[in-house]
């Protein structure tokens, strides 16, 4: 067996770097040995330093880990770098690990529109990870040392919307147009502050700042192209494909939860039973690579009239797999379903988890 790879976690204190160090207990193929935080938390146990919101309990692996200020020097022993900072910071924090020759796996928003860095959900476009293959052999090919890349994970309600997207794409053709309504978890949001008690019980808060447009461009991203040199991808454009996204807040701890209507520009538009039997169907690749975190049923179709539901449905495949339910017939456009993830695993640092795994897989960490 292969010694594990060396992992780092930035902004370890936080809930996504929590939900990181929760993911790379006992991982067979990673080996957590730096937690970095904000200076106020450098030098301490992490024990001491964290405010441990999680329902499962600390690993006991990760007490005594003394924090590090979140400098590249302090990560140079990692083979990869998972970044769970808020985007305040992670600009020039994950510039500075890159240029390092460092490889950042990044929750955050900041380098998601470079048209140069993949944007992933492991689940649906991990080719557009020969990006990164694409830099590693010019490098080699030059005689340059190994340069350090990023990848970015999409935004948690994305992750969710695609996920279904892709395989309908492979099957059935583009799609022409779609709508997307989102019941969204309070964990999306992080906390300190996060959203206050006073404000989401008995309540539903129908605005997200900036989640909509991030939803309809990521989309685009997603399920674009790479090009032709493989160097960037090309996102699909309003012709190609409309996206419109509405997001709620609700008050549901954990899974979010949308409504799709969508539209093929093929017709006629697909029998019912063949969609569903494509959804079902589909396989992702993470799984026929044998990553580890992959889902064995990337998505589940559900016949219940009432499903999913987060409580029920969320935690499918350690939270990895999609549920998808309520497919059926749309009176204005062809298809309409109702689709559950879990934001916190392939909708955050889950999702970073399998990235790595893929990376690895590709021998390029």
């Amino acid at each position: 067996m292969c010694a594990r790879k060396i992992a780092g976690v930035l902004g370890a204190t936080g809930s996504v770097g929590q939900r990181f160090i929760l993911l790379l207990a006992d991982h067979p193929d990673f080996e957590l040995k730096v937690l970095g935080a904000s200076p106020r938390s450098a030098g301490k146990k992490y024990i001491d330093a964290v405010n441990w919101k999680q329902t499962d309990l600390l690993p006991e692996f990760a007490k005594d880990i003394v924090v590090s200020e979140c400098k590249a020097e302090n990560f140079k022993e990692c083979d990869v770098v998972f970044s769970g900072l808020d985007a305040e910071y992670a600009g020039p924090i994950e510039k500075e690990f890159v240029e390092a020759g460092l490889a950042v796996v990044s929750n955050a928003k900041n380098y998601r529109r470079e048209a140069d860095v993949p944007l992933l959900v492991p689940i649906v476009n991990p080719e557009h990870l020969e990006i990164v293959g694409e830099k590693l052999a010019r490098a080699q090919s030059a005689g340059q040392a190994k340069p350090g890349f990023i990848v970015c994970i999409s935004n948690c309600s994305t992750a969710g919307l695609v996920a279904p997207l892709k395989p309908l794409v492979e099957s059935f053709g583009p799609i022409d147009a779609l709508t997307t309504t989102t019941l969204q978890a309070i964990s999306g949001a992080g906390f300190s502050p996060g959203v206050p008690g006073i404000d989401i019980l008995d309540n539903i808060i129908p605005y997200i700042g900036g989640e909509e447009d991030k939803m309809e461009w990521e989309t685009k991203k997603i399920l674009g192209s790479l090009s032709s040199d493989k160097t960037t991808v090309d996102l699909l454009s309003d012709d190609e494909m409309k996206v419109s996204a509405q997001c709620n807040r609700v008050a549901v701890s954990d899974g979010h939860t949308e409504c799709i209507s969508l539209r093929f520009k093929n017709r006629p538009a697909p029998p019912l039973a063949d969609v569903k039997k494509c959804l079902q169907e589909y396989v992702c690749d993470a799984f026929k690579m044998g990553c580890h975190s992959a889902p064995k049923q990337t998505i589940h179709v559900l016949e219940q009239n009432d499903r999913p539901q987060p409580r029920l449905d969320r935690n499918r495949d350690s939270g990895y797999g999609v549920s998808v339910g309520r497919v059926r017939e749309d009176p204005v456009l062809d298809f309409k379903m109702v689709v559950l993830s879990h934001n916190t695993v392939i909708g955050a640092a889950g999702a970073g988890i399998l990235i790595a795994e893929i990376l690895l897989a590709k021998k390029y960490i």
